[in-house]
């Protein structure tokens, strides 16, 4: 089967988004320790050269009475114990489960054991932390990069008839899934791996989980490493997603200057960005006939599956754009349909839009759209608006939300924050508009896409070590280089 450019629709693994917090959540704060501080953890051998271990918490912070969960944990151990500096809590983001994917990720750790036991943790409602499997699948649209009002609202009614379906599996965690009650969790964490700061590498959403526990735990943080930032202090959502269609337009202009140069692409000769504003414009008139596919392509699909942000996708996209403009929009058209859990678990979405609770009513995001549109992102920029804050939210109960705020972090000893040049999920924009909120903290700009310690970029991974091992920080006006 030839490779269509949209490759599948998994997006929710990389990190997003979306914003009143609630009553219970705003009013606890830090306290006293975490319930069941000095409760070291018990490590036990768990295979793949894991060690695994839990903590036990209440599921609700601001009622520490509340019934317990366990919070699963996995460690790899520092390969010379004698000679290690401590313990690095990691999270790679989703949200989802970490511990069942940690033997992929043991090769990008290798340094790192080099001098810490690495651990990391799912977070509350995932995989080993009182993981919660909803009886059915969330909802998913197709065409969600311009959804008509009928589409979107239908949507609406399937996400809340979805967490309608999963309140009885949440139990006492509805209403419990959020970065305010992670940071809590983390921790206690802290006190039971025996720490007297932490030390945190956050990639993606993981960020969120670190701009949270450094707003409200500061002073217990030793050293703090932010990958891939989601700005969690934006309470305006048109900045927020200003700074990832303005990164969604740049890529489309890199790809065609690209295609200008390289004799090899479908487009060479032609002019890219003409070729693809006749596609968009052809679809918004009627559905691009796509013979090799099971539905029509629309405009909405088609710009949804605009594959831009990497350049390994450029060829097929000018392919599959040079075959739109000729009539065959197929290589627009995902496989369909979606498997479940292809776009990510299914409470990843209300993590989410518990964190982000942005205005998700269709005039509200349509409004957004057409205003990116015409402004900073001409061509792409109602993807950003539409996807995923509007439609992984729409019609989700506003149950138990933290939503962002500007950080205090009293006490908070500098951080380093880093995002990808062409990273459009999280891009520099939040990254830098975190990094002006923390006294000393250093935004090492980067080329490059998502996840940029993970993806072997070794000036990143240089300044990253020197930073975690000693507190230097890259020199100011340092920049990396793509890998």
């Amino acid at each position: 089967m030839r490779r269509k450019i949209g490759k599948a629709v998994a997006v929710l693994g990389a990190a997003v988004l979306l914003g009143a917090p609630a009553a219970s959540t705003a009013s606890a704060a830090t306290g006293p320790e975490p319930a069941g501080a000095g409760r070291q953890v018990e490590w036990r051998d768990c295979g793949d050269g894991l060690q695994c271990g839990s903590v036990s918490v209440p599921v609700d912070w601001a009622d520490r009475s509340s019934v317990r969960i366990d919070l699963g944990l996995a460690r790899l151990p520092a390969r010379d114990q004698s000679r290690k500096k401590g313990v690095l809590l990691h999270n790679p983001g989703g949200p989802g489960p970490v511990i069942e994917y940690l033997p992929l990720m043991g090769d990008a750790f290798g340094e790192l054991t080099e001098w810490f036991d690495v651990v990391v943790f799912d977070p509350r409602g995932f995989g080993a932390s009182g993981g919660v499997t909803c009886p059915e699948p969330g909802p998913f649209l197709l065409d969600w990069a311009a959804p008509d009002r009928a589409a979107y609202e239908g949507l609406a009614a399937a996400n809340r008839a979805f967490a309608e379906r999963c309140a009885a599996a949440l139990g006492p965690l509805r209403g419990k899934l959020n970065s305010w009650q992670v940071a809590h969790d983390m921790e206690a964490i802290r006190l039971a791996l025996g720490q007297r700061r932490l030390n945190y590498y956050g990639n993606s959403y993981g960020t969120v989980f670190g701009q949270v526990y450094a707003d409200l735990f500061g002073r217990n943080v030793g050293r703090m490493y932010l990958d891939s930032l989601l700005d969690h202090t934006s309470r305006d959502p048109y900045p927020w997603t200003v700074a990832k269609a303005a990164v969604s337009e740049d890529n489309l202009h890199r790809f065609a200057r690209w295609c200008d140069r390289e004799p090899g692409c479908a487009l060479h000769g032609r002019d890219p960005l003409a070729a693809w504003d006749r596609v968009v414009a052809a679809a918004e008139r009627a559905p691009i006939p796509a013979p090799g596919a099971s539905v029509p392509a629309t405009v909405g699909l088609i710009m949804g599956q605009a594959r831009v942000s990497d350049e390994e996708d450029w060829p097929d996209f000018a392919l599959a754009v040079a075959e739109a403009d000729a009539g065959d929009a197929s290589r627009f058209v995902p496989d369909l349909p979606p498997p479940p859990g292809a776009i990510g678990p299914d409470l990843a979405r209300v993590m989410m839009c518990a964190d982000f609770p942005y205005d998700t009513g269709y005039p509200a995001v349509r409004r957004m759209a057409d205003r990116l549109r015409a402004t900073v992102a001409p061509r792409l920029g109602r993807v950003d608006a539409w996807y995923p804050a509007a439609t992984h939210c729409a019609g989700l109960p506003r149950i138990g939300t933290y939503p962002p705020r500007p950080l205090g972090a009293r006490g908070l000893p500098p951080v380093l924050i880093t995002s990808g040049s062409a990273d459009h999920v999280t891009p520099p924009g939040h990254g830098r508009a975190v990094a002006r909120q923390l006294p000393g903290a250093r935004y090492l700009p980067t080329a490059g896409g998502h996840a940029l310690y993970w993806s072997g970029n070794p000036c990143v991974r240089g300044h990253v070590h020197r930073y975690l091992l000693d507190g230097t920080m890259p020199p100011a006006g340092a920049s990396c280089p793509a890998a």
